[in-house]
């Protein structure tokens, strides 16, 4: 009984110490997909080190995290515009749009076996009979491939990449397992920051700025994390020139 009294007594003193003192600032919750994790991952680590609040990075397919993420998201990123705008939609007003900030920015390439086998050096080669090629319709990629695919406004250039798609992924996590899985696969058409990540498991092969396809990482405080100083303290780090080098280390660029 006497230790009872007594943490309470610490506890009190504490408390009088610290009055303006949020225990649940503590820890900062951060969701959304996996292509910016790794950067988002290492800018928590850096950040949490160099001032001691805990940020926790879940990432991956939206399914495997929205739920949660309506209870106690203090911050959500994206991997595109039109996925931000889904996570809007999704969040039940927990988020609001005129919020959002564009923070980085990375372009579509293709991805080639190691070695580049097939010696592709851009979109002319991925329109040769017999290329196969896996791309992601859906999450962050939405798009992307024929936007890519048209950008001169060429039909025929949208034919010939469509008749070599052999797979189409629903989101980047499943295409890395698709590309793992089958081999025979020539060209994963996806963002520059996977094969960053994955250095291993493919090259990296720019694509021509006449067919060049950016779009951007998210990030938004949540209703939530708009009460918590720490949440928009690593809102700060992201955007500031720590934060930049970082991304930049990933693939991203402003």
């Amino acid at each position: 009984m006497k230790n009872i009294k007594n943490y309470f007594f610490i506890l009190y003193i504490i408390l009088l110490a610290f009055p303006g003192f949020n225990f649940a600032q503590d820890t900062i919750y951060v969701y959304g997909p996996g292509g910016p994790a790794p950067a988002m991952k290492d800018a928590a680590d850096l950040f949490g080190k160099s001032t001691g609040i805990k940020v926790i990075v879940t990432a991956g397919p939206t399914p495997q995290w929205l739920n949660k993420a309506k209870h106690n998201a203090d911050i959500i990123y994206s991997g595109s515009e039109n996925m931000m705008t889904d996570f809007v939609n999704a969040l039940d007003g927990k988020i609001v749009d005129s919020d959002v900030q564009p923070l980085y920015i990375r372009p579509l390439s293709l991805l080639v076996r190691p070695g580049n086998p097939k010696k592709i050096s851009g979109i002319k080669d991925i329109l040769k009979t017999g290329v196969k090629i896996l791309v992601v319709n859906g999450a962050g990629l939405t798009g992307a491939w024929e936007d890519m695919a048209g950008r001169k406004g060429d039909l025929k250039t949208v034919k010939l990449i469509r008749k070599n798609i052999v797979s189409y992924a629903k989101n980047s996590a499943e295409a890395k397992q698709q590309w793992i899985n089958n081999p025979e696969i020539d060209v994963w058409i996806i963002w520059n920051i996977w094969q960053v990540s994955n250095p291993n498991l493919a090259d990296v092969v720019s694509i021509e700025p006449d067919y060049a396809i950016y779009r951007p990482t998210d990030v938004v405080l949540t209703t939530l994390g708009k009460t918590k100083d720490t949440a928009k303290k690593f809102i700060e780090y992201l955007n500031s020139s720590d934060g930049e080098m970082i991304f930049k280390k990933w693939g991203w660029t402003r």
